[in-house]
């Protein structure tokens, strides 16, 4: 695909709409902590949301545990992930094995005939973050994580979608297509800049895919879209998430001084928008009082109980803390 042919969409801050915190959760499991697994008492880390059954999935990208929460009571249950390096589920730099997470930055849940499959994606920012988790319905302690390097592989080297950095950070199911959003937080290389962009995989060449990764050719991205999101306080936003609502596609984004597509940087807040729109619109979320929010969102889904409401869970950077759950009032012209 030619540079040219790749449109680029501008999406504009619009005052018409309204996102305000209503409700914060810190997130701990009820299981408390245990040692020998190397689980704390909370959740370190939320990178996406998505809908699983009844609970609500979320994907920790330093911590191999895939977190379930009750969206009545907010109880959390952990399924235990494959341990990594050194026998280890926890990764940060204090602990000084930060390269060795698996990165999971992107989920969504797919329609199946055999029940809903949750699906996770390493952000690809690093060699070994390429793997996929699948999770069945009927079966959630049976999951499969599967090396994808291929297909990462081909990701990176579409440049319109990748740009400087491969970076995944949301993902959704719609319509038989895997739509996969690249964060354009990454440092520049050479001629090529950070994008941020959307591309769309056919689900039934990546189930086919992840029967055999290693001798499967992997589904070719198409209908690449790059967006200009604009800045919030003088940082350029990129895309954290997104997820189908009865608005349509609604997307996150944050504003953050990220060196390069590995590391954190100071934030100065997040943005919800709607991405199907002419153009893409978006508005600061905020607290009650209208004070600017100036936590780092990560991961957003649609509430079941009511179309003014969202789900976002926020990531403190910080391994000591635990993340937290929101909810969001949406009001204004969505």
């Amino acid at each position: 695909m030619s540079k040219a042919s790749v449109p680029i969409i501008h999406a504009v801050r619009d005052p018409a709409l309204r996102a305000t915190v209503r409700k914060r959760i810190p997130l701990f499991y009820r299981q408390g902590a245990d040692s020998e697994i190397d689980r704390p008492a909370h959740v370190r880390a939320g990178s996406s949301l998505s809908w699983f059954s009844n609970q609500l999935a979320l994907v920790q990208d330093d911590a191999n545990f895939l977190v379930l929460i009750d969206p009545q009571t907010f109880e959390v249950e952990a399924i235990t992930l494959p341990a990594g390096e050194a026998g280890l589920r926890q990764f940060d730099e204090q602990r000084g094995n930060k390269r060795f997470k698996l990165d999971l930055e992107a989920c969504t849940t797919v329609p199946t005939a055999n029940g809903n499959l949750f699906l996770a994606f390493g952000s690809g920012s690093t060699a070994r973050r390429e793997q996929i988790l699948r999770v069945q319905e009927l079966n959630p302690d049976r999951f499969t994580l599967s090396q994808a390097g291929t297909l990462y592989a081909q990701l990176r080297a579409c440049a319109e979608f990748s740009g400087s950095e491969l970076n995944l950070e949301g993902a959704f199911y719609q319509a038989g297509q895997i739509r996969l959003l690249n964060r354009g937080n990454g440092a520049p290389q050479g001629n090529l800049l950070p994008v941020n962009t959307t591309g769309d995989l056919s689900w039934d060449e990546l189930a086919a895919y992840l029967q055999n990764p290693e001798n499967q050719q992997p589904p070719s991205l198409h209908n690449i879209c790059q967006y200009k999101l604009g800045s919030l306080n003088e940082l350029e936003l990129s895309f954290t998430d997104a997820t189908i609502t009865p608005k349509g596609v609604l997307f996150s984004a944050a504003a953050e001084a990220s060196p390069d597509a590995t590391s954190d940087g100071v934030v100065n807040g997040s943005v919800l928008g709607i991405l199907d729109s002419n153009p893409p619109r978006w508005i600061e979320i905020c607290t009650p009082d209208g004070a600017w929010f100036t936590g780092k969102v990560e991961g957003i889904c649609a509430s079941r109980e009511s179309e003014q409401h969202l789900f976002v869970v926020i990531d403190a950077d910080d391994p000591e803390l635990p993340c937290e759950l929101c909810e969001i009032e949406l009001s204004g012209e969505w």
